[in-house]
């Protein structure tokens, strides 16, 4: 990889540092390959997302770091990533990427428990005799 271009992609919890770069398309998360560190095939499936949409899973080599959050929500980060490396290298890929979801931020994250609650919407049982 010569040139490279980078990004970040959050989901949840997760943050995924991104650098993407001309290539054959190998992408490497936390220095394994994504094959390797993505246990589940639906994760791989989301990570490389951004890039088939595009039909570019050939042509780019991507470099990832991810913390925080499950593999689902560093997949997710990850593909959030890649999208947006992609559209600040070429921004007439934005439409697509846009079109497709992958350039939104998902801030959905898990509601906090309250007190003198059971958990975050659920309430303790309420016995009236």
């Amino acid at each position: 990889m010569t040139e490279l271009t980078y990004s970040t992609g959050k989901r949840k919890t997760a943050v995924a540092r991104v650098w993407i770069g001309s290539g054959e398309g190998k992408v490497t998360v936390n220095g394994k390959p994504a094959d390797e560190y993505f246990e589940r095939e639906t994760s791989r499936m989301i990570a490389r997302q951004s890039l088939e949409v595009l039909e570019l899973l050939d042509k780019y080599d991507v470099r990832a770091t991810v913390a925080g959050g499950g593999h689902s929500a560093q997949a997710e980060a990850l593909r959030h990533g890649i999208a947006r490396a992609l559209t600040r290298e070429d921004p007439e890929r934005r439409r697509s990427l846009k079109r497709a979801g992958f350039l939104t931020r998902d801030d959905r994250k898990v509601e906090r428990k309250k007190y003198g609650q059971a958990g975050a919407r659920k309430r303790f049982q309420y016995s009236k005799r």
